[in-house]
């Protein structure tokens, strides 16, 4: 439309017919003029919004999923962040728990054998190549460590160390083929040699073929000259089986280890051993039998409806000459024989 002056004439007369309308569809309130025509337009305009509405909004919220969808990504990465970090931490406090309680039961052991020990932990274990049974710990040369000396836990023997450098040592396990270790039998101090057998019970060859031994004895390392490879009275294990001798003069008993060599952790190198044999007292002491039940006493008490039988009770009538009776029974008459 061009700019003249009829255009703005009709520009004008269309904004004062809008004033007017407003005017007088305010002051008509509910009851206004203008209440039919705009029913009559919102029934015809009405399927036509609805319609645009239905196509429009997916596109809308599929635009403001879009754009929440980068803070939701970070709010889930946030999230498994921290779920890791509490699952790292509770972890992290079960593996201390554990350490500090290996550690307590390592301690314990020393001091009943008396021996100085250096706390290690086993940081790695032998290459599946060697075909042997050893470990790698934390602790080599600088911490005073050489070779040849025994290693214990909490539970009794490891092993002996082979290899030492600067600030880690090899240890080889009690239960390697190639590890040999003198024994005392608890209680009648018999002697012998026990060999590992990988994951079999050790085999302990008894001098005496004749020892008597049973299943469940104990055995601790007998000890060598100056404390090495071996310090005494280390636990070994407990003997679970029994070979026939056949007339041997040695006798062999399969001994199960107290440690368990597929889970070391914290462990302990005896860099001084004791000054006297240990003997027997570095194993636990043993739990006591249960006790046997004490047979119930009988009752004098007579069970309901029996009434007793006490001599010289009234109503009990007594046959002459047994001073016995029995209730409601005539006694016997005494028969004499004319002469």
């Amino acid at each position: 439309m061009r700019d003249t002056k009829e255009s703005r004439l009709l520009l004008v007369l269309l904004v004062v017919v809008a004033f007017a309308l407003i005017t007088v569809d305010i002051r008509g309130g509910e009851n206004s003029p203008l209440d039919r025509p705009r029913q009559a337009a919102q029934s015809v305009f009405g399927p036509v919004e609805n319609s645009v509405a239905s196509a429009v909004n997916p596109v809308g919220n599929a635009i403001d999923a879009v754009r929440d969808s980068g803070d939701r990504s970070s709010t889930i990465d946030r999230l498994k962040k921290e779920n890791e970090a509490l699952k790292q931490e509770l972890g992290s406090k079960d593996i201390t728990r554990n350490r500090a309680a290996e550690l307590d039961q390592l301690l314990k052991t020393a001091g009943a054998g008396q021996y100085t020990i250096k706390g290690a932990q086993v940081i790695a274990i032998g290459a599946a190549q060697s075909f042997s049974w050893t470990v790698t710990i934390d602790a080599g040369g600088n911490d005073g460590i050489t070779r040849d000396m025994t290693v214990i836990n909490g539970d009794g023997l490891v092993g002996r160390v082979t290899t030492v450098g600067p600030s880690t040592s090899t240890v080889l396990l009690a239960n390697d083929p190639d590890f040999t270790v003198g024994t005392r039998l608890e209680g009648s101090m018999e002697l012998g040699f026990a060999s590992g057998q990988g994951n079999q019970p050790m085999r302990d060859q008894l001098l005496n073929g004749k020892a008597d031994v049973h299943k469940g004895d104990r055995l601790v390392t007998f000890g060598s000259e100056a404390g090495k490879p071996f310090v005494p009275g280390v636990p070994v294990g407990r003997i679970t089986g029994i070979e026939p001798s056949g007339g041997n003069l040695t006798k062999t008993v399969l001994v199960q280890p107290f440690v368990g060599f597929t889970k070391l952790d914290i462990v302990g190198v005896v860099v001084v051993g004791p000054r006297t044999d240990p003997r027997d007292s570095v194993l636990p002491t043993r739990p006591a039998p249960p006790a046997k039940p004490t047979p119930a006493k009988p009752s004098n008490t007579p069970s309901p409806g029996t009434t007793p039988t006490t001599p010289g009770t009234p109503g009990t009538p007594t046959s002459p000459g047994n001073g016995t009776g029995t209730a409601g029974r005539n006694p016997t008459p005494t028969t004499t024989s004319g002469g």
